[in-house]
Order: structure tokens, then C-alpha cells, then sequence
């Protein structure tokens, strides 16, 4: 069972944990079952374990550590056997620090810490979210399916993400709306990119850094590239599998790379 201690009002934690009985408080008209209680043999998961109130902690730590609890209003112990999972994405020991967070309910909830990275440290698990939020929102809209190339995962890999996993999938549902069942486009905002590290003077004693080439020698591996695409794709410009889609560029801006680097489709 899941629970979001975020969307709970301050003054209703405990009867939302541990349930009540009828006439314990103003509306309460009947006995109602807590979350322990209704989770009672099994799994309780505490999401924004961080947002419950420093009044309620002491409460919890006591059903963790003794497994006893009583519903509001009322005298009887029940016993609680329930496994609980925390999760938080707030800086606990910060909180701690602050006064916000019980120190040693802290310790009792860390017994076997699984720390998640956020997503821009886990560039390489972004194409199979992608793909299953894009499966996801055209089945929930009901949208015709589209296409995910290549330059598209690669724009998704080079962005910051600083909402995480909530932001990929609304960007991604976005773009499913907007490409009607074509290609992906994403319109990631430049300000939140990948920052691009400092320059740096190049020091002397530094042979393994890589030179610096001028226009006239990357203008053959920008050919080459540019063929492989066209040859790869059977010279397909424009269209789902296309060269341009392939290299996630206009059609109109491959045709006018193409005239100026003089590439035709052979006979």
C-alpha cells in the first residue's frame, strides 16, 4: 500500500495513519482503519517520508520500534506487523541539522539505505524510459503512434533534468500530442542544458588532449557522416527513416549541406 505524506493535512496524520473510532473528532461519524491497519501482513510504503510533522514523528517511531498503535479516540493496543519503505527526496540529515527531522527516527527508518541518482547521472536509462513513457501516454491519450529517432533520444540524453522522472514524462507527453504520429520533436529550453565546463588554459605538459581542428579538416568527416546517412537510408531525404531524420535535421537544411558539398545519388 501506498502513501503520500505530502497530500495530508497536518491535523489528520494520525487518524490517517492509525485510523479512529466514531465520534473521536468533528466528522469523524464512523470507526475508520488506518493505513497500518489496513496493511497489516504486508508492504506500507511512505512516500515524502520528510513532509510528516515533528508532532507526528514521535508517534511513528513508536509503531516502528515497539509495533503498537491505538486508533484516535481510542484505548485499545493494537499490535502492527507491517513492513514499511520510506522514500524522500529531501536531505534528511540536513532536516536533522535544521530541527526539522527526529534524528532518531531517522535511524530507525535507514536500515538498508538505497540511494537513487537523479536522473542526469543516468543518461544511459533514458531511452528505456522514453520509450515506455511514449508507449504510456499514446495508450492514455489515445494518439496515433509516433517515432522516436535517434536525434531525439540523443537531445533527451544531453538535457539536465532538474524535475527528474516527472519532467521526462510530461515533456514526453507533450511531444506525443504534438507529433500527430510523426517524429519526435522535443523543446528542451537552452538555459537548463547540460552546463559546458570552463575553459581552460591548455598547459604544456598536457599531450593527451585532443587537437583542435580546423573547418577545412572537419569538413570531410561532416561528408562522410552525411553519406553514410544517405547510403544508409537508400538517399531517402525527407520522411520517417529518412537521412534527415537520421541525422535530426530539416530536410531542407541536408538538401542545401548536400548541394554545397556536392553529394548526388548515383545512378
Amino acid at each position: 500500500m501506498r502513501f503520500n505524506c505530502a497530500s495530508v493535512p497536518k491535523e489528520l496524520f494520525e487518524s490517517e495513519f492509525f485510523g479512529h473510532v466514531k465520534g473521536a473528532f468533528t466528522g469523524a461519524i464512523r470507526d475508520r482503519a488506518g493505513r497500518f491497519e489496513t496493511a497489516e501482513g504486508g508492504t506500507l510504503f511512505l512516500d515524502e517520508i520528510g513532509e510528516v510533522p515533528m508532532d507526528m514523528q514521535g508517534k511513528l517511531l513508536r509503531v516502528l520500534q515497539k509495533k503498537r498503535y491505538e486508533r484516535v479516540g481510542e484505548d485499545h493496543t493494537r499490535q502492527a506487523n507491517v513492513r514499511v519503505i520510506a522514500a524522500t527526496n529531501r536531505d534528511l540529515k540536513k532536516e536533522i541539522a535544521a530541527g526539522h527531522f527526529r534524528e532518531d527516527l531517522y535511524y530507525r527508518l535507514n536500515v538498508f539505505p538505497i540511494q537513487v541518482l537523479p536522473l542526469r547521472q543516468r543518461q544511459d536509462d533514458i531511452p528505456l524510459l522514453a520509450r515506455h513513457f511514449v508507449d504510456l501516454s499514446v495508450k492514455e491519450l489515445r494518439c496515433p503512434q509516433p517515432r522516436l529517432t535517434r536525434a531525439a533520444l540523443l537531445r533527451l540524453q544531453h538535457y539536465e533534468w532538474p524535475g527528474n522522472i516527472r519532467e521526462l514524462r510530461n515533456v514526453i507527453e507533450r511531444a506525443v500530442i504534438l507529433a500527430r504520429g510523426g517524429p519526435l520533436s522535443f523543446d528542451l529550453p537552452v538555459t537548463h542544458s547540460a552546463p559546458v565546463p570552463p575553459a581552460t588554459k591548455p598547459r604544456l605538459e598536457d599531450r593527451s588532449r585532443p587537437a583542435v581542428l580546423t573547418e577545412a579538416e572537419t569538413q570531410p568527416r561532416s561528408r562522410e557522416n552525411m553519406l553514410a546517412a544517405l547510403v544508409q537510408t537508400g538517399w531517402k531525404v525527407r520522411g520517417a527513416d529518412s537521412a534527415a531524420e537520421l541525422l535530426g535535421v530539416k530536410p531542407t537544411t541536408l538538401l542545401a549541406r548536400m548541394k554545397k558539398m556536392g553529394l548526388k545519388r548515383p545512378a
